[in-house]
């Protein structure tokens, strides 16, 4: 049995949505996958770069996530997808990373076909509850942050325009990481079994 975290209350369950595995481009125009990163806790949301209200916010707070993590950077890797891709090309995603001044050793922003962003957005991690197909008149706006865990299982929805929130998310990557770990046998243990082999 495993925790979830929702709304700041902790659950108990035993199935997970294991997100598939989709591929973007990042600041820097390279195609990035989800699969990429491994051993990886990964912090999701989404976003665009003309929002003057709570993507400001949501970028601010999530830079203090990573900072929070700056002594064990390869623990977290965060995906900031933008639901603008037609006006979010790879220079105006550059451009937002450069403003915010975030440090892309673990933190890309994502750019991509409108559809296959949306379909992630309802179908993957199911942050929208509005219906739609990607299309030209379709948006997805939302303050959520989506947390999968190393085997890409949604673990937790966080409320990104809040602090405590992000505390929250930011203990909660830490309490996951340490019961994962304490599951795996003991390392003399997986020598003797040939495991580490």
């Amino acid at each position: 049995m495993d925790t979830v975290f929702k709304d700041g209350k902790t659950t108990y369950d035993t199935v997970f949505h294991q997100v598939r595995d989709f591929e973007l481009t990042n600041q820097f125009g390279q195609k990035v996958k989800l699969s990429d990163v491994k051993s990886r806790f990964v912090v999701i949301d989404f976003f665009f770069t003309s929002c003057p209200t709570i993507c400001p916010k949501l970028t601010t707070n999530l830079k203090m996530l990573q900072e929070a993590f700056e002594k064990n950077d390869t623990l977290i890797q965060i995906f900031s997808i933008t639901v603008d891709p037609e006006r979010d090309t790879v220079n105006a995603i550059k451009q937002y990373a450069n403003k915010f001044e975030i440090n892309p050793d673990n933190w890309w922003i994502l750019t991509g076909d409108k559809k296959e962003i949306y379909d992630l957005a309802r179908h993957e991690l199911f942050v929208s509850v509005t219906q739609g197909n990607g299309g030209p008149d379709d948006f997805v706006h939302t303050e959520k942050i989506v947390l999968l865990d190393k085997e890409r299982f949604i673990r937790g929805y966080y409320n990104g325009l809040d602090t405590t929130a992000i505390g929250k998310l930011a203990g909660d990557i830490a309490t996951i990481n340490i019961a994962k770990d304490r599951r795996k046998p003991g390392l003399l243990k997986r020598l003797f079994s040939g495991q580490d082999h």
